[in-house]
């Protein structure tokens, strides 16, 4: 083979790679693709970007039935020794608008419509608990 050949091989091969991981990069899945209608209602994020990175959510989900609770909280965003808690709300109940750091992360009140809680620690250990408040 030729050198003026090889380059355009070489070429060719180069940029069907780089479209071929540009379409991998921009169809991967997300929390838009899982069933159960969930909509993130609120969110906590501290601002200390030098310690433990704290996030905590309220999602409301439409349909329980199909709900895919870890996976959702398995995509959210984790920072290595930080935490991340999502709690989960049926939707058309009452959920919290607001969630806040500490032990209660929300106003008592909407304990009784919290359907589930999912927890990944500082190690990045998860559990997902059902009816916490119960």
């Amino acid at each position: 083979m030729s050198g003026k050949k090889l380059k355009y091989v070489l070429g060719a091969v180069f940029i069907g790679l780089v479209l071929w991981f540009l379409k991998d990069a921009f169809t991967q899945p997300g929390v838009q693709d899982l069933q159960g209608g969930f909509e993130e209602v609120a969110l906590y994020r501290n601002e200390n970007n030098t310690g433990p990175i704290q996030r905590i959510y309220a999602v409301t989900v439409a349909d329980t039935q199909r709900a895919q609770l870890q996976q959702y909280g398995d995509y959210m965003p984790h920072t290595k020794y930080g935490s991340t808690k999502v709690y989960f709300f049926l939707k058309g109940e009452s959920a919290p608008d607001k969630v806040f750091p500490g032990e209660q992360n929300f106003d008592a009140q909407f304990q009784k419509n919290c359907l589930a809680v999912y927890e990944k620690d500082a190690m990045g250990q998860m559990r997902l608990v059902k009816w916490p408040f119960k």
